[in-house]
């Protein structure tokens, strides 16, 4: 088990392992192995006090991460404490730092860490932008309305656009995403947004499965559309920021999809080595049984895309 634990600004505490240890030296989110029959939340609350000196009072389920180091495998089970009482302290003698999750450098973590560093980075509420992206005015006035109620993360899905409508299409979001402090995904093939403007990119499976490396910029977000165990491995294996899984529940767009249900989804997503996004036939009601299930959120359009 290990502890997410922020402050009100938003920061979170890390600590420094000896340099003695397994991947000693590198800062680490508190925490330690469970003991026999002890319950997760009883050993997370157990590792916080032993080890910092703080009483966990409220805590969710953040990310599951499995790494194989070689000499040994990790199971990661971590949580986000945002309560607490006491004063952290590193009553072990551990070095102690609070960081913004922007500002981590996953180079300076245990690998197993790093994909909890993506996790942190990334909101709860995943928007796929809905029709009609040829009446742009309308379509902006409806992206603003989802921004000022709290989106801030945005995928521009307009498939029946050109090149051409797209990329001006994006250029307006994205500056529409500048002013409200949300990042923009384009869904579109790299090679044809090379140029567009954006925060990071969204890829379809099918052109997921054909890369050999990761896409875009090092500072960029980079994501994908994934259906199985196969999909999910190789966005992990590219190293990308996260996933969608679908479909969860019936979903008009896509009729004829066997729905996974929320305990096929938390299957593929126990082995999964980055966050994992919900998507199909959910709600805004469903992010807390997404979270609950292993998920990072809920992605969606009608979920999230204003009507009328």
């Amino acid at each position: 088990m290990a502890g997410a634990i922020a402050d009100r600004a938003g920061r979170i505490l890390v600590t420094r392992r000896p340099d003695h240890v397994h991947q000693g030296g590198l800062w680490e989110f508190p925490g330690g192995k469970l003991e026999p029959d002890e319950s997760p939340e009883q050993g997370l609350a157990r590792e916080l006090d032993e080890e910092l000196g703080v009483q966990v009072r409220s805590s969710r389920p953040l990310i599951r991460v499995q790494h194989q180091y070689g000499d040994r495998h990790v199971l990661l089970d971590v949580c986000r404490v945002d309560a607490y009482l006491g004063v952290p302290a590193g009553r072990e003698g551990q070095p102690l730092a609070w960081m913004e999750p922007e500002a981590m450098d996953p180079a300076a973590f245990p690998a197993a860490d790093r994909p909890v560093i993506s996790a942190l980075r990334l909101p709860q509420r995943l928007l796929i932008t809905g029709p009609d992206p040829r009446c742009s005015d309308t379509f902006l006035l409806r992206l603003a309305r989802a921004l000022d109620a709290g989106i801030r993360l945005v995928q521009l899905r307009a498939h029946a656009l050109d090149d051409r409508a797209y990329a001006a299409l994006a250029e307006a979001v994205h500056a529409l995403c500048e002013e409200r402090g949300a990042r923009l995904l384009l869904n579109r093939a790299p090679r044809r947004v090379s140029v567009v403007p954006r925060h990071g990119l969204h890829l379809a499976a099918r052109t997921l499965l054909d890369l050999e490396e990761r896409p875009g910029a090092p500072t960029e977000l980079v994501g994908a559309s994934c259906h199985d165990a196969v999909e999910l491995e190789r966005a992990a294996w590219l190293g990308l920021d996260y996933a969608l899984l679908s479909p969860v529940k019936p979903t008009a767009s896509h009729p004829h999809a066997v729905p996974l249900g929320w305990r096929g989804f938390a299957e593929l997503v126990e082995p999964a080595r980055l966050p994992v996004y919900a998507l199909g036939g959910l709600l805004p009601s469903d992010l807390d049984a997404a979270i609950q299930w292993g998920a990072q959120g809920v992605a969606g359009i009608r979920a999230f895309w204003p009507h009328g």
